[in-house]
Order: structure tokens, then sequence, then C-alpha cells
């Protein structure tokens, strides 16, 4: 397996294609040079051959042709001439007369030829005139020979023939030790290259194998390591280029971490509630502030629908799944049992992907329960207004038309018309005032003009404001000045206003004979004390949530027909937020009511007083 995998390597295919192409061209080249060589060790042979029978055909021709001295034997003459001048190894010569029978032959063995007739092929060619015969033959033993016939002319006329065979066996030794040595050869230069394939493969596949460990280093998150440039070649520029790529590719991921963590605070601290579904409507994220507002946290809402979340209709639930955007909505949700409902409005925007289409909705939650309060108390803020103008223009009118229909005549009935109108009058100019000093308060407009006050000396002016009415109704009035108060920075007129109120409504309220306590004192953060408190019917616990509001009323006929306006206690607390101070109300039915309001104690110079 180890094997196998090494051939799959990219520096066993550089070797493998180094040697094949050797080894191709190699064999090509040897193919090619042993061919020619071949040839040409053949034609050499063959010529040298056909020269040699020529030769002797020129020699031979006179002798053939009985030109001889007649004491001299022709065959002695042709033998002589044979052994002396063309013996050949392993080649035969034979000499021919006009009727192809041999006269004499080069080899001894060969010596019972002599006499016979030669029947080849290449000699009767020869006997026939023609100059070209030869023929390639294999003997008995399995050697090759060439066969070489040429005919003798003597004065035009053919008088015999040469008929040589050589042995080609020398020349295939011969050719056979050159394949030897170009195979030899094959070999050692395959050798060599397959070491130079490994060395050059090398510089090639080390580069890349540094490329490769860095780009698995990159994979798992380690952008500091730096590959390697071994050169200024493609692979050096490629390294160089990856080591580019990687610190864009650290900057690209540090950049979006940063993002990714912007976006992660900005949705952690996001005052509206973010949920993000799938396509299927399932919720995939929710931050903090969701979880808070629909009461539940993020691991309980892995696959949960969005719709079942927010009490959504199955409709619209698969509005939403089909990527269609619904309108924004309020949702009333009650987080945790004891909590109190908190209205919502919803915004839906579907998740759009290129090439894929709708992927997921983002739902935001805007948490609007304090702007419907608002409103709502707005709506009825504009309602009680109008009730209250509405009564006194209706008395005045009706009143107004008496008059006008002849009771004006009447002078008791008329004196006692214009009072009642008077009363009224005066009754809107009240509520009118008062409006007009609760819009300055909302507005910053009024301004407070704070004055070294003596606690004492204010709250027993309040007691002589009030010492009339008191005395009436029998009603006894205390002042508790604790010990360490003595003056404090405050607006006299809006303090004033605010014991005014509080003491007119412990004189309604409390029964004759009752007592009316005006107290002062310091708390333990070092703030002014100052209550109110009385031995009167008291107030119900279900309307001490919105006895601050305005025009609320816990007994309106009565409190109507007191000559309230019902912004006594609205104007009360917003005189006291305006001194950076609280107001708080305890009562008990039948048993009194203490109202409470802290106030900061500086004097001029930031000394505490």
């Amino acid at each position: 397996m180890k094997w196998l995998s090494f051939f799959r390597t990219i520096q066993a295919k550089v070797i493998i294609i180094y040697v094949l192409l050797i080894l191709i061209a190699m064999q090509l080249i040897g193919v090619y040079f042993v061919s020619a060589m071949k040839n040409s060790l053949t034609s050499n042979f063959t010529t040298d051959l056909q020269e040699r029978a020529e030769l002797m055909s020129v020699l031979a021709a006179k002798t053939l042709a009985g030109g001889t001295d007649g004491e001299e034997d022709p065959v002695e003459s042709l033998q002589i001439m044979v052994n002396n001048l063309f013996n050949l190894d392993g080649a035969e010569i034979q000499v021919l007369d006009a009727t192809g029978r041999v006269l004499t032959t080069s080899l001894s063995s060969q010596a019972e030829y002599v006499g016979n007739k030669n029947t080849q092929t290449v000699v009767s060619r020869a006997l026939q005139g023609i100059r070209d015969n030869e023929e390639n033959i294999l003997d008995d033993d399995g050697i090759r020979k060439k066969v070489v016939a040429k005919p003798v002319i003597y004065n035009g006329k053919i008088v015999g023939a040469i008929y040589i065979v050589a042995s080609m066996n020398e020349l295939y030794e011969t050719m056979q030790w050159i394949n030897n040595i170009f195979i030899s050869g094959i070999l050692l230069a395959l050798g060599l290259t397959a070491v130079l394939g490994v060395i050059l493969s090398h510089t090639i596949t080390h580069p890349i194998k540094e490329l490769t460990k860095h780009a698995r280093a990159v994979a798992e998150g380690r952008f500091t390591e730096k590959t390697p440039v071994f050169g200024s070649d493609e692979i050096g520029q490629l390294s160089q280029a990856f080591n580019y790529m990687t610190s864009r590719l650290r900057e690209a991921l540090s950049q979006n971490e940063e993002e990714k963590e912007k976006l992660a605070s900005i949705l952690t601290n996001m005052s509206d509630g973010v949920i993000a579904t799938d396509e299927a409507g399932r919720v995939i994220l929710m931050n903090r502030r969701a979880g808070q507002m629909l009461g539940v946290e993020g691991e309980e809402l892995a696959g949960q629908e969005i719709s079942a979340l927010l009490g959504l209709a199955q409709q619209e639930g698969d509005a939403l799944s089909r990527g269609e955007g619904l309108d924004s909505r309020l949702l009333e949700i009650a987080p945790r049992e004891g909590d109190p409902a908190l209205t919502m409005r919803v915004n839906f925007t579907p998740i759009h992907r290129r090439d894929t289409g709708i992927t997921g909705t983002i739902a935001v939650l805007q948490d609007v329960t304090e702007q419907e309060q608002l409103e709502s108390s707005r709506r009825e803020f504009v309602a009680n207004v109008s009730h209250e103008l509405r009564t006194p223009l209706t008395t005045i009118k009706s009143y107004t038309e008496a008059l006008g229909d002849g009771a004006l005549e009447d002078t008791q009935l008329a004196s006692r018309f214009v009072n009642v109108i008077q009363n009224e009058t005066g009754r809107m100019i009240r509520l009118v005032t008062d409006l007009l000093h609760l819009s300055r308060l909302d507005s910053k407009e009024a301004a407070l003009r704070k004055q070294k006050v003596d606690i004492v000396e204010m709250l027993e002016d309040v007691e002589d404001r009030f010492s009339f009415q008191m005395q009436q109704k029998d009603i006894t009035a205390v002042i508790d000045v604790k010990e360490g108060i003595s003056h404090a920075m405050l607006d006299r007129d809006g303090i004033d206003q605010v014991l005014d109120n509080l003491i007119s409504n412990a004189l309604k309220y409390t029964p004759d004979g009752g007592k009316i306590t005006m107290e002062a004192a310091l708390t333990g953060q070092g703030m002014l004390s100052l209550s109110v408190s009385d031995t009167g019917i008291g107030i119900p616990k279900k309307d001490l949530e919105r006895i601050f509001e305005r025009f609320y009323r816990v007994d309106k006929a009565r409190t109507r027909n007191m000559g309230g306006t019902g912004l006594g206690l609205s104007i009360a607390r917003e005189i006291v937020r305006a001194h950076g101070g609280h107001i708080t109300l305890h009562s008990e039915l039948e048993q009194g009511t203490k109202v409470t309001f802290t106030l900061p104690l500086v004097v001029e110079g930031g000394k505490s007083a």
C-alpha cells in the first residue's frame, strides 16, 4: 500500500514520465540506428562480395576462354588464383564453366563438387548474362550466408561464372555486439534519468509539500505561519501568492470576527428584540432582549416555530414560511407568571439569498407598552378634560338660557343663577390654570427659583393658611420637625403649592375632630423628607396605583362637588420631580392617609443644611 501510494504522488509520476520519455526516445533512436547499421553492414558486405566476384570474373575470363599457354593447366591456374587472391574466412568461391560445371572451389572440403554441375538459380541467371545475382540463404547449421554469382565474359561471350557463398555470421555477431552496447547504454541512461528525475522531482514536489502543509495549517486556523519561498520560478511565485493570500485572509477573517463581535454586541445590547428563523419558520437565533420580552431562554427555542412562540395564526405562520412579509402588528404577551403584560410591535422581514430565494425571516420586537400606556393616558386625558370642561359649560349655558328666558326679572332667582355661573366659571379657570401649570412642568418651562428656606417657618405658614378651615371642622394640626433640620434650598412657591394640595386633600377627606400631622425628617440618604398624614377615610388599595394620574378621582362626585380638579396630586408629583425628589402615598381605609415626598437637602455653596 505504501508503494501504491508512492506511485500516486507527483514525484513518482515525474520520474516515470522522464524514464518513459528517455526510454521511448532511446528505442526510436535504437531502432533507427540498428536498422541503418544493419543495412550499411549488409550493403558493404554484399558490395565487397560483388567487387570480388567482378574482379575474379575478369581475371578468370581468359583462362576459361582457353587463352592460356598450353603448358599450364587451366584448372590448376584457377585454383591458385582462388586460393591466393580471394581467400575469405568462412567463404567458398567456385569457378564454373559455361555449362555450370564446377571447375574449382576454394574449400578443400567441397572438392567432391568439382566436376559436378551447380544448379543454383543465381548460377543459371549468371550463365544467362544477368550480372546482378544475389540471395540470402540459411544452411543446415542455421548460419546465414550470402550468395553472389557473376557471369564471366570474354570477347562478348559467356565462358563461365563465378559463384561465391560467404557466411554472414561475423556480420551478425558484430551487430549483436553493437546491440548489446546500445542496450547497456539505454539501461545506463535510464538509471541516470531515474536518479536525475528523483532529484529534479524533489525540487518540484518539496515546495508543493510545503504549500500543502501550510494550506492545512491555514485550514486549521493558523494564519501566522508562512510558506518558504525556494526560488523565483512559478512555484516560488505561487508560494509568494499563497503567503499574500494568507495575510489577506487573516485580515479578512479578523475583520469578519470584529464585525461579528460588533453584530453580536449590537444584538445583545439592543433595546429591541430580534428573532431569526430558517425557511421552515423555526427559530435559529434570538438575542437576550427578545428572551426577556418573551420570558424564555435561548436553549428553550431549539427548533421551535416562531408562529407558536408569538401566538400567530396558522395562516400567518404559513405566510412566513413562504417568505410573505406580514404587516407590523401589536401583540399582548405575559412573559412570566405574575409579571405585567407587555405590548409589543412585531415587524417581519423575509431574508433573501441570491440564487436561492427566501431562506428565513427576521422578526423585530419593540416594547411599546409605555407608548401604548401614554397613548391610552393621552386619550383618557383628552376625554377627562373634555368631560371636566363640558360639565361647567353645560351648567353655564343652561343658566344663561334660563336668565334669557325671563329668570333675569326675578331678582332673587337671578342672583342665585349668577352665583352658580360665577362658581362654574371659577372652576373652569382653576382647571385651565392647573392644566397650564402641568404643561409648563412637562415641558420644563417652569424654572425653579430656589432659595434658602426655613423649614419650620414654611410649615407654620401652611398651618396658618388653613387654620380657619381646620377650626371649622375641629381638626387638630401638628407640626413635627426632627432635630438637625433647619434650612433647605427649595422653590418656596412650588413646595407651598405641594403642601397646600396635600393639606387641602387631607381636610376634604378627614372627618370633624380628626388630626393632620406635618412632619420633617432626614432620610438615610441625607434627603429631606416632608410628609402630611391625616386620620381621614383613606383610599382603597385598588386606587393607590393610579392616585397620581391626572383627573383620577377615588370618589368622583364628592371631589367635584368640593371644587377639586383632579390635578392636585399630579401637579405635586411633577413639582417634586423637578426638585429631584420622589413622592409616595400610603393609605388604609378608615385609618387615614400619609403622603411623603423627599427633596435634596442642600443650601447655597453645596453644603448641607
